[in-house]
């Protein structure tokens, strides 16, 4: 059996146009599936922005509690710096522990009042030194008191000398000390 030309034409056609609709059809499934991922991906990025904005939001939540307490801390601490050197009489102060704690102050010296920085912020500075005598207990005692009596200052340094038992000398301290004031602002 012999096909003309014709004949060839429309098998030829008719091939073509199979082809093209087996690509068509292809092509449709890609494009669904394409959208389909597409819808799918903006769905997670939208979940994704949801959890991030829920995290940031307790973030900034406990952050600005946060804030809120170092405000307050400061404030307290500016408070308790606020009070004039001149206010207290600081060496009143020494000699009234001394005596709680039966030790003898000998010498005591300041070098005047100074301005210094402290954790940045800009305080006056009262430096004292004090030479004190007495039993070894009781100048232990007495730099503690000093350490802990002290609201805006603090024992900076302490030398404790013991003399030999068989001397007639009794133990002394050198003590250093500071007193804050905050100067405002």
């Amino acid at each position: 059996m012999k096909l003309s030309k014709t004949s060839w034409l429309i098998i030829i056609i008719g091939f073509f146009v199979i082809i093209l609709v087996g690509l068509g059809i292809v092509r449709s499934q890609q494009v669904h599936q394409q959208n389909e991922l597409n819808e799918q991906l903006a769905l997670a990025q939208s979940k994704i922005q949801v959890i991030q904005l829920e995290q940031l939001s307790h973030q900034q939540g406990e952050l600005e509690r946060q804030l809120s307490e170092t405000d307050s801390q400061s404030e307290s601490a500016k408070k308790v710096l606020s009070q004039p050197i001149r206010s207290v009489t600081i060496s009143d102060f020494l000699f009234d522990i001394a005596e709680a704690n039966s030790v003898n102050i000998t010498e005591i010296n300041s070098s005047g009042l100074a301005s210094e920085e402290l954790a940045g912020v800009t305080c006056s500075v009262l430096p004292f030194t004090a030479k004190v005598e007495g039993e070894l207990t009781n100048l232990v005692s007495y730099i503690i008191r000093l350490n802990s009596d002290l609201a805006t200052g603090f024992v900076k340094s302490v030398d404790i000398n013991v003399p030999e038992a068989s001397s007639k000398n009794k133990p002394s301290a050198n003590i250093q000390l500071v007193i804050y004031t905050y100067q405002g602002g």
